[in-house]
């Protein structure tokens, strides 16, 4: 993976060379589509540092769990190793550390969970991908061309909504719990 992600930014300064030298012929259309596909080899990138970490991670839950059984075998095998094991930590001492060991066990857990939610979440982010890749693009050609092609962000122009607004949703949101809890006593009274 490593080979890949310098294969891409190799590719990627080959491009934005090229991106230069066609700015500096004014070939916008050719220059918009070498700054995609820069966006789109930021996103690969990204893609490949997100798989790399989830490699990571099921490697090191493996090694934890190969080492585990190695234990669980070796414990197995031999009784003299129990008993030794046994005369060596008391009881309490070990149910403790196996306690830790299956809280440890359960962090791996949802860890791994939340990065699959997040890997979901990056998935489901790509359909408002695209507005934001044009920005980009734009934002591309004006660094690299230095001003003669694209054009900065623009600044929103959105304003927060009224505190009049704020205020009438806060109130009926009082009115729909204030009925929630007589219904609910009226059953409780039933």
């Amino acid at each position: 993976m490593d080979r890949e992600i310098r294969g891409i930014e190799t590719a990627q300064n080959k491009v934005k060379i090229q991106l230069k030298q066609l700015a500096a012929k004014n070939d916008i259309k050719n220059c918009k589509m070498l700054a995609k596909e820069i966006v789109r080899s930021n996103k690969q990138k990204d893609r490949l540092f997100t798989s790399k970490a989830r490699l990571n991670s099921i490697r090191m839950q493996l090694q934890h769990q190969l080492a585990t059984l190695k234990i669980s075998g070796t414990l197995q095998k031999s009784t003299e190793i129990m008993k030794l094991s046994n005369s060596l930590m008391k009881l309490p001492e070990l149910n403790k550390t196996m306690s830790e060991m299956s809280k440890e066990m359960m962090k791996a857990g949802i860890m791994s969970e939340m990065v699959e939610d997040a890997i979901d979440t990056l998935d489901e982010d790509e359909d408002e991908l695209e507005e934001e890749a044009e920005a980009e693009v734009q934002n591309v050609l004006f660094d690299i061309t230095d001003g003669k092609l694209g054009q900065m962000g623009s600044v929103g122009t959105k304003l927060p909504q009224s505190t009049q607004q704020n205020q009438l949703t806060e109130e009926e949101d009082l009115e729909d719990v204030e009925r929630m809890q007589a219904q609910l006593n009226g059953l409780l009274q039933s």
